[in-house]
């Protein structure tokens, strides 16, 4: 069955399975680990995860691949194939609950998704994901940096980068006109972030403003209130977000609570 790849939908499936070694030593999967996919095309990953691990819950948004999945998977009876929006999909109910997300994720949801399954999805330990080396590069980027923003900041809060991998555009079918990575990363024992990532948020809203500003613009917090913060923390009251650690929005929050 010939199927034609959804621009729409973020849409270029993995045929080139030599890449598969890569990612199974990145997510260093084991018999035990119970996956997520997200995204799993016509299934070539899906296959590969399926005879490594214990479990595959596989969440695809597209119908018409129904077929190729059933085909691809054939008799494997430890994958379970729901058909929806992983954005919209409660995926706390998921039996048993995922150890990790090993995907090749559709572009135009990588970011929301991943910075969703944080804190919607705890018993995730591990996570191996294909997106735009763009924004592999965000996750881990370093304070000061162009790159560096509030996914960076929330992403280096709860996990840190174990493993990194440039990928050809020959890989997938369409080939992408962008660069793609992919990037392995875990979580750490850290707090929630419920209560710092608003005003992360909020103070990267604003990139050009000061971060005082910014909190105050949505009224988190009046701008002497913040500028007292921020000098407490050894920084000038005229600060910008992107030039605080992960770790100071953490103490900021928690001084403006």
């Amino acid at each position: 069955m010939s199927v034609r790849p959804k621009k729409a939908l973020g849409q270029h499936f993995l045929v080139d399975e030599n890449i598969l070694r890569v990612i199974g030593r990145l997510a260093e999967l084991r018999a035990t680990d119970v996956v997520l996919e997200v995204g799993p095309g016509l299934g070539i990953l899906t296959r590969f995860l399926a005879t490594r691990v214990s479990r595959v819950h596989a969440v695809e948004l597209d119908r018409e691949l129904e077929q190729p999945l059933h085909d691809a998977l054939g008799e494997a009876r430890n994958v379970r194939v729901a058909f929806g929006d992983v954005l919209s999909l409660d995926l706390a109910t998921l039996v048993p609950p995922p150890s990790k997300i090993v995907s090749n994720l559709p572009y135009n949801i990588a970011t929301p998704f991943v910075m969703e399954s944080l804190e919607a999805l705890p018993s995730v330990r591990r996570w191996c994901v294909m997106v735009q080396r763009e924004v592999a590069d965000r996750f881990f980027a370093a304070p000061g940096t162009r790159a560096y923003g509030a996914v960076s900041v929330l992403m280096q809060l709860a996990t840190t980068r174990v493993g990194f991998r440039a990928v050809p555009p020959s890989v997938f079918r369409p080939r992408p006109r962008v660069e793609s990575a992919l990037v392995a990363f875990e979580r750490i024992d850290a707090p929630s972030l419920s209560s710092v990532r608003p005003v992360v948020e909020a103070a990267f809203a604003h990139r050009r403003k000061t971060l005082a500003n910014s909190l105050a613009l949505v009224g988190l917090a009046s701008r002497d209130r913040t500028e007292d913060a921020l000098r407490s923390l050894g920084h000038a009251p005229n600060v910008r977000a992107q030039e605080l650690r992960p770790d100071e929005f953490v103490t900021l929050a928690d001084r403006l609570s």
